[in-house]
């Protein structure tokens, strides 16, 4: 794969200010000089410097006209010789380019392989490597900031550390294993048990932290639900800042659950309008009232918003499994029409003159942060593919750990440690991790 030269178009597709296509490989400047005409031999550019050039079709014509820059490799993004060539961002004109490039030798680059090009070079590790993607996806602040945590090498840092912990003590129980005449000391033991305890504690530490990455990745999945007619849709809209659910006083309007994602104080939420609950003949809402309760099954976050207005035992309240209490807002809508003084907590809330928002927005912060499983300032938030890899380091530790605390062969120690280890490098990708590889470069847009 990297004896190729690959060309992409790097930005959205459509109309725009400008487009930039990248070529990477062997023969990228090969292929650039038989596509652009420069003001001097390619060679001689300079290289991290723009040049105004001519872009040509297969024919000789000229394209467009635009900026190249060159990048010499192993200083580039992909470690390899890079050309961008900067030109108008037009639909017909970008795709023109490409296909002169694609003829002029170059193929077709498949989602994420400049990415995964860089990381087969050496530039980044694996977990650097997603955070590309996580960096581009990142829907709120705290996810840019650990997105930029990760592509700094945070994750991989950590991963080094627990491998400088583990190495010396699987060299000291090979020792033993090379020397069988002698046993394991007290001493010796104990020293080595307690090396162990430190890398299963900050290792749990972090498998602690995937939670936290859930949330920043994909958004604290936030169910608002209550009976119908109090305000949900309207609350949805509210907090979106448009009109993104149809508002009607007749009672079942929403049937199925609207999905959007908004930030509350950097954190990001995945909003789920859902059907009132009530009972209902009609198979249609019943079936959204369905859905709704798995929503609140689901929820990291329940809005219940009731009509505030009226006394308390005129609403039916959300029954919510255990625990589901801690993740319960209540919210007291139509706060216009004023407060039933029977309601003696919740946030009070007009959909209708926007008050009440801020306090809401504070108070979803606060549960959100109370439930523990998203820090501010903690700089790693690991993926399911960390902690999978996490959870066999702690397994396999722990395993080590007892066997050597129960006197068995080191044998039985060293390859529990072993496992361990392998499993540490999966998670930076200095291992054969080629099987794991075409999976996370796939979910890449193409051009990256």
């Amino acid at each position: 794969m990297l004896q190729d030269t690959i060309a992409a178009i790097s930005t959205s597709m459509g109309e725009a200010a400008i487009s930039v296509i990248r070529v990477t490989g062997l023969q990228a400047f090969a292929v650039a000089r038989k596509v652009f005409r420069t003001p001097q031999p390619l060679p001689e550019l300079k290289p991290r410097h723009a040049h105004l050039v001519h872009a040509l079709d297969p024919d000789g014509g000229t394209l467009d006209q635009g900026l190249l820059l060159l990048f010499r490799g192993p200083a580039s993004y992909t470690g390899e010789d890079v050309v961008e060539f900067h030109g108008h961002g037009g639909l017909l004109v970008t795709q023109k380019l490409l296909e002169s490039l694609l003829a002029a030798g170059a193929r077709s680059a498949e989602p994420g392989e400049f990415t995964q090009r860089a990381f087969l070079n050496g530039k980044m590790d694996l977990t650097q490597a997603e955070a590309v993607m996580d960096l581009i996806h990142a829907q709120s602040t705290l996810a840019l900031k650990a997105a930029h945590e990760q592509l700094g090498g945070a994750i991989g840092k950590e991963a080094a550390a627990l491998r400088e912990e583990l190495l010396p003590v699987l060299a000291h129980v090979e020792a033993y294993i090379d020397f069988p005449e002698e046993d394991i000391s007290p001493d010796t033991g104990a020293a080595l048990v307690a090396k162990m305890d430190l890398v299963l504690e900050r290792t749990r530490r972090l498998i602690d932290t995937s939670e936290q990455g859930r949330i920043l990745r994909h958004g604290a999945r936030t169910v608002i639900c209550g009976e119908p007619n109090v305000g949900k849709s309207s609350l949805l809209n509210l907090l979106l800042g448009f009109e993104r659910a149809i508002v009607s006083p007749t009672a079942g309007t929403t049937r199925d659950t609207i999905e959007e994602i908004i930030q509350v104080h950097g954190i990001p939420l995945r909003l789920v309008d859902t059907a009132g609950l009530r009972t209902s003949t009609d198979d249609i809402e019943k079936v959204g009232i369905e859905r709704t309760q798995r929503e609140l099954e689901r929820a990291d976050l329940i809005l219940e918003v009731v009509d505030g207005s009226l006394p308390p035992a005129s609403s039916h309240r959300v029954a919510l499994t255990a625990g589901g209490e801690s993740r319960r807002i209540l919210i007291l809508n139509k706060a216009d029409q004023g407060r039933h003084p029977g309601w003696l907590d919740g946030i009070t809330l007009s959909c209708l003159d926007n008050t009440g928002v801020e306090a809401l927005r504070d108070a979803i912060r606060a549960v959100i942060m109370s439930a523990g499983t998203l820090q501010a300032d903690h700089p790693i938030a690991i993926n399911a593919r960390h902690k999978a890899c996490f959870d066999r380091i702690a397994t396999q530790v722990q395993a080590a750990r007892t066997a050597l605390l129960a006197g068995s062969p080191p044998e039985y120690v060293a390859l529990d440690l072993r496992e361990a280890l392998q499993s540490l490098g999966e998670v930076v990708g200095v291992v054969d991790v080629e099987q794991i590889l075409d999976v996370i470069f796939s979910s890449f847009c193409i051009g990256k």
